[in-house]
């Protein structure tokens, strides 16, 4: 396990709100990790919620039901104070400001055609009744029941307080991980996007997002 998880945490001070989230973030990754068990990806049944209860509330589990659209089919109630509403079921897109949401889908088409391990350190905007608030968002990839890596865990845990909601967030910085079977890389790479630096994504991901919505446009209801 390595530091690049909770980069933007790394340096609070010991005893703090800060360095607990970041305590927990690890102890959350190296569990994922070990559930690994010597393969690239665990399986969802092979999760258990009571090994990641320190972030129950802040965790969920996706399902990609499109390239790069990834819907919550378990949330904690952080996410839905977040929002300000129930998000079971709804795109996790939803969270992410939608200047960002283009970005944000073609580093999901790398968490699960990689595989690989995401993570994206967020910010909300300043408004009224809206004070300062950022976060990080950890995207793991998962294999289904059927064995396709069609899943992710992930934990959304944020700083500041909510206040009027809903709260969406601006991508600051992203990084992946791609996963090595039995092993974890020494280091995330830094993936074009977010407010660090709006650059063109990465040609690979946005070739095979752009293959496969040609593909489906293809496709025809046949009665």
């Amino acid at each position: 396990m390595h530091d690049d998880v909770t980069s933007s945490v790394v340096n609070a001070r010991p005893g703090t709100e800060s360095a607990r989230q970041a305590e927990h973030m690890r102890a959350f990754r190296v569990y994922w990790n070990s559930m690994r068990k010597g393969h690239d990806v665990p399986r969802r049944s092979d999760i258990d919620p009571r090994r990641i209860e320190p972030l129950l509330s802040n965790a969920f589990i996706a399902e990609q039901i499109a390239p790069g659209v990834t819907r919550l089919r378990i949330a904690g109630m952080h996410l839905s104070d977040v929002m300000g509403m129930e998000v079971r079921g709804m795109p996790i897109s939803t969270l992410i400001a939608p200047a960002d949401r283009e970005a944000f889908a073609l580093h999901l088409v790398d968490l699960f055609d990689g595989p690989a391990a995401l993570r994206f350190e967020l910010r909300s905007k300043v408004s009224v009744g809206r004070p300062e608030m950022t976060g990080t968002l950890l995207m793991l990839p998962l294999r289904s029941d059927l064995g396709d890596v069609s899943r992710a865990l992930g934990c959304l845990v944020t700083r500041g307080q909510i206040g009027r909601t809903s709260r969406r967030f601006e991508i600051i910085s992203s990084h992946v991980e791609p996963l090595v079977a039995g092993r974890e890389t020494h280091a995330m790479r830094a993936l074009p996007g977010g407010l660090a630096g709006r650059t063109s994504p990465p040609r690979d991901a946005a070739d095979r997002m752009r293959e496969r919505k040609a593909s489906r446009n293809h496709l025809r209801l046949v009665k």
